[in-house]
């Protein structure tokens, strides 16, 4: 099969994205409503592994959507409500109704509802939603990405390293197991500074709107990159393992997100050698 048979059907996707923006929005709706009552917390792997029942709703809205609407579509989905997938045949939505669930919880800010759609494995569109700040970063393969209504622009090929701004887990400073954590100090020395939000899903929209040069971290799930990658994409930006290596999009994986002279440097010069 030729790779032009696997790509959706330019009509539909394009419906398709407009049910979605229009979805996303009421999903907004939603968690501000729900903003200031009172939560039922619970914990998944850890302590720190937190969801709540708005999470839970907003997942609960999507799967209604997508069988209401895409009755052959399927659902991978983080808080449980999806299908048992074992590859990306067909249509996937990946989704993470609230990305950055502490920082909804102590914040009240800083978390995004994140929607990738795949089909036959090809990223179509991405959507990832900053609810408080009504941010709507979006993306349709071959057609650019976008905030709101505006166009983002194609990443800075010329940034340096030393003028870059990347967002890193400041646990990977530490004294850790998994990592050499004095590659990590000198990574940080050599930039211009660091940041961390969170939100995977917000630090990819951050460097496709090219405020940060890179984003860092040891450990993802798929609904955690599946919209991000597609608007990353769609600015030239590149997304890989920590190893420059492709990354599944039904695998946990390190990730590496960027500019793409930046990714390439950190990669090259840094996490080259970066495992204890």
């Amino acid at each position: 099969m030729k790779m032009g048979d696997l790509k959706m059907d330019l009509v539909v996707r394009e419906t398709l994205f407009n049910h979605v923006r229009s979805w996303m929005l009421d999903a907004g709706a939603l968690i501000k409503d729900s903003i200031d009552d009172p939560l039922t917390i619970s914990t998944k792997s850890n302590v720190n592994d937190l969801v709540t029942e708005v999470d839970q709703n907003v997942e609960k809205f999507f799967a209604k959507k997508i069988k209401e609407h895409y009755k052959d579509h399927l659902l991978l989905s983080e808080e449980g409500f999806g299908d048992n997938l074992k590859d990306t045949k067909g249509t996937v939505w990946i989704i993470d109704p609230i990305d950055g669930t502490m920082n909804f919880i102590n914040q009240k800010r800083n978390f995004a509802i994140s929607i990738g759609i795949y089909h036959e494995g090809i990223g179509e569109i991405g959507f990832v939603y900053d609810v408080m700040a009504n941010n709507l970063y979006s993306a349709m393969r071959d057609g650019g990405a976008f905030k709101n209504d505006q166009r983002l622009p194609l990443l800075n090929q010329n940034i340096a390293l030393e003028e870059s701004i990347i967002c890193l887990n400041h646990y990977w400073l530490c004294e850790n197991r998994l990592i050499d954590e004095k590659v990590m100090q000198s990574l940080v020395k050599d930039v211009r500074g660091t940041r961390t939000y969170g939100s995977a899903a917000l630090e990819f929209a951050h460097v496709a709107e090219g405020i940060i040069e890179a984003y860092l971290t040891m450990r993802l799930e798929p609904w955690d990159i599946a919209a991000g990658r597609i608007i990353v994409t769609e600015v030239g930006g590149k997304v890989t393992n920590i190893n420059g290596e492709e990354v599944g999009m039904l695998e946990r994986s390190s990730i590496i997100t960027g500019n793409p002279n930046v990714h390439k440097k950190i990669v090259s010069e840094y996490l080259k050698n970066i495992k204890k």
